[in-house]
């Protein structure tokens, strides 16, 4: 399997030398490190290629490293259902740059990117509707951005006693525990069936 991810990676490179920075193949799998200012034709390669046929978007993720000048990787999942191979391509992606959206060529890219927009902030050019997906209409701040505070926010939910919408302050205590000191990760001394042959070699 590697062998045939590690030529398609080079039939791509050839095919897409300005998109492709590198390549590299682990746990069965192809990631791609693509260069933003050539990524839509490097994805319209991937869907449309004879040797790639990557015709569906499984997902947009990125990953916050906020000490890097490009803060985000910003990550696309593709499958080849006609060759049964997956492809990973990865940009990196600065925290006050653009990225093309990718709706014209997979439709399906509407809601991953909103989702990305809304939990790190990415902005994507081109998007028809680029708003919030998942947190509230008044919302500041990016969930999942590691310097994002757990703490100070407000939560929603509807209460069924007021019969309507409550803004309340986010609460992460934890609660009361019961301690079972039968269990071994509570760190009770004693022996479990089955110990005593340990000790007796």
């Amino acid at each position: 399997m590697s062998e045939a991810l590690q030529e398609l990676a080079g039939i791509i490179a050839l095919k897409q030398a300005d998109a492709v920075v590198s390549s590299t193949v682990a746990f069965g799998e192809l990631t791609l490190v693509a260069n933003l200012a050539h990524l839509e034709a490097l994805i319209e390669s991937l869907r449309d290629d004879a040797s790639c046929r990557f015709s569906t978007l499984v997902d947009i993720t990125a990953v916050d490293h906020p000490e890097r000048a490009q803060r985000f990787d910003l990550v696309y999942h593709f499958l080849s259902m006609y060759r049964n191979q997956r492809i990973r391509v990865k940009v990196a992606v600065r925290e006050d740059e653009m990225v093309p959206s990718l709706i014209a060529i997979h439709p399906s890219a509407n809601w991953f990117e909103r989702e990305v927009f809304d939990m790190f902030g990415i902005l994507f050019s081109g998007h028809p509707d680029l708003r919030r997906i998942l947190t509230d209409y008044g919302f500041r701040g990016y969930p999942l951005r590691k310097d994002f505070p757990t703490t100070g926010y407000t939560e929603v939910r509807y209460d069924e006693a007021l019969k309507r919408v409550v803004y309340e302050p986010v609460k992460l205590v934890q609660e009361y525990r019961q301690f079972d000191f039968m269990s071994p990760w509570e760190g009770a001394e004693y022996i479990l069936p089955g110990d005593q042959k340990a000790g007796a070699k």
